[in-house]
């Protein structure tokens, strides 16, 4: 189903043809002025100089040839040349009713569905989440539920950090504390135990303490150096106590995910992709991409056209150890090997971009991924404190993801109580669902690449634009179609019938938007305009709400349509909500 703006477009690149001037003119805008139109084309003013005449002159003759379309209720011309549309009511319900029809609202998915792996999440593993893996979460989740809405086949990949120094770390305090483990004799030929010997309270605090102890005391972190390369080097026992830190933190971290509703489709990490370093790093040594400078091997990815210094990318440090450059470019050794993606998206903290335009380039020039695949690097900014700062707890320390989901609900249920609308367990409940709803679009309702002001007073905040007022938006309209119901009504088989008021009209208008609009959110992996867009539409559907008697409508015929456009409203409500990544409740 085309989208209603490429319909009036295709229609007005009829009209300029017909009036003898160029298709590509006819371009075909929302409206500036709302107030005046819905649509405009400005295609006229671009024509005066190619054609030698006044814009307004070629206006009145593409207008000319738009009088009897079946789209337009008025088409006007304002000098010097503007030609402003105004679409017709039956134009607009039909769509409408064309996108109840459709199981998708009328979304096209693509013709050729591409393979996209989305690269979200990166976790350290035996650390807890933070604050800070929330922006890569919720963003990573959200591009992914938007690219497979269109048919796509998306693969998410929470690519963990699991094979580095702090790996060491862990083994050399855990063998400073436990030095009688299996995992330590040399000489253990048995199986090793199958628990952990520690839980991940323990894990969590393990970490932490060798970190900090390692910077005072050098043999303690030249250990952990020598641990870390044992590790990576095949050592069977320091291999047996990996496994049992992938194993507890992997759970823990299913279970902070899924308080988010973000799920990945692959559980791969940094130790994935070890096995493919060598026969990589032997090829770009003899196809010549790589030189030695200074000991470290590197590969040249400046470009004639650069305005700033792009260094080299490293690939192994002058002791022979690999990098982030390294280990990434080997993830996509892997993933050219078990997908063949047409793109790689990296949703990621914007401070790695220099990082990832050296791997884009070195992929690229040596051949590891095909010419025609898409890396794209989508940077977010930081969540930062109503101080501007990186946001922390009260006592100064780095917060921990699950304290500030807890936070966020037990402010929702406090709200919710002071309602009392529902019982006390069904609060809670809701509580959750609209905490989730408060956190995730607190965030996704901004610009990834910009930093924000996380303010949990606000984005709680029933009014306004937050996440609470999208789902209390949904669940008004939910009570009006369930009280239609309950009064013997029926929501099935119902058109929506042509506007008779501004703001009936209105609503229509923004609802029909929505096709134009997953466009655009699609093309620019922009959910911040997701946002933008069902806030205008729940603004809409209020005004609407408080300026009609809907159930108490006395024309059955009349009310059948409000109903009907009540009914499209909350799937375009609900449907965009879940590719923002939370859900509405039934009652708040």
């Amino acid at each position: 189903m085309k989208t209603l703006l490429e319909l009036i477009t295709m229609e007005m690149r009829g009209a300029f043809a017909k009036a003898g001037y160029d298709e590509e003119l006819a371009k075909v805008t929302l409206s500036n002025r709302p107030d005046l139109c819905e649509y405009q084309c400005n295609g006229a003013m671009a024509g005066a100089k190619r054609y030698q005449k006044p814009p307004f002159m070629i206006a009145e003759e593409v207008a000319e040839n738009l009088q009897d379309s079946v789209y337009f209720e008025a088409v006007d011309v304002v000098k010097p040349g503007f030609i402003n549309l105004k679409l017709s009511p039956n134009c607009v319900s039909d769509y409408l009713n064309e996108m109840a029809a459709k199981e998708k609202l009328g979304v096209e998915e693509e013709a050729v569905p591409n393979i996209i792996i989305i690269d979200y999440g990166g976790p350290n593993v035996a650390k807890p989440l933070h604050v800070g893996h929330l922006r890569s979460a919720i963003i990573g989740e959200s591009v992914k539920r938007i690219i497979r809405f269109k048919g796509n086949r998306v693969i998410g990949d929470i690519h963990l950090g699991d094979w580095g120094y702090q790996m060491g770390l862990i083994i050399t305090e855990l063998k400073r504390r436990r030095p009688d483990l299996p995992y330590f004799d040399e000489g253990f030929e048995g199986e090793y135990p199958k628990e952990a010997p520690f839980t991940i309270g323990e894990l969590e605090e393990i970490y932490p303490t060798a970190s900090a102890y390692a910077k005072e005391n050098e043999e303690y972190r030249e250990e952990a150096l020598h641990a870390t390369y044992l590790l990576q080097n095949g050592c069977r026992g320091y291999r047996a106590i990996w496994e049992h830190i992938m194993n507890v933190s992997v759970t823990d971290l299913k279970k902070n995910y899924e308080r988010l509703n973000v799920e990945f489709d692959l559980w791969k990490g940094e130790a994935d992709a070890q096995k493919y370093i060598p026969d990589m790093v032997q090829m770009l040594k003899d196809k010549g991409y790589a030189r030695y400078d200074e000991g470290a091997l590197v590969v040249d990815v400046q470009e004639e056209t650069d305005n700033k210094e792009v260094p080299p990318c490293m690939i192994l440090k002058s002791d022979g150890a690999a990098l982030y450059d390294t280990t990434d470019l080997a993830t996509l050794v892997e993933r050219e090997k078990d997908y063949q993606p047409d793109a790689v998206i990296y949703v990621v903290d914007k401070r790695q971009e220099m990082h990832f335009t050296q791997v884009f380039r070195c992929a690229k020039k040596t051949g590891i991924v095909r010419q025609e695949v898409d890396l794209k690097f989508l940077g977010f900014g930081t969540m930062n404190g109503k101080d501007g700062k990186p946001f922390k707890t009260r006592e100064g320390g780095v917060m921990r993801l699950e304290s500030l989901i807890r936070d966020i609900n037990e402010e929702m249920y406090k709200k919710i109580m002071d309602n009392r609308t529902v019982e006390e367990d069904e609060a809670e409940r809701t509580a959750q669902t609209v905490g989730l709803a408060a956190i995730k679009y607190g965030d996704l309702s901004n610009q990834a690449s910009k930093d924000y002001i996380f303010d949990v007073d606000r984005f709680t905040s029933f009014e306004g634009n937050t996440g609470p007022y999208i789902l209390y938006t949904i669940v008004r309209i939910k009570s009006i179609l369930a009280k239609h119901q309950e009064n013997g009504g029926g929501l099935e088989e119902l058109a929506v019938r042509p506007a008779e008021n501004e703001y009936e009209k209105a609503l229509m208008l923004q609802v029909l938007k929505f096709n134009d609009v997953l466009e655009a959110v699609y093309e620019e992996l922009a959910p911040h305009k997701l946002c933008a867009y069902i806030y205008e539409l729940a603004n809409e559907f209020n005004k609407f709400y408080h300026e009609t008697k809907i159930l108490s409508e006395e024309d059955e015929e009349k009310k059948s349509g409000y109903i009907a456009l009540l009914v499209l409203t909350r799937r375009v409500l609900e449907l965009c909500i879940g590719l923002l990544g939370f859900e509405a409740p039934e009652r708040m």
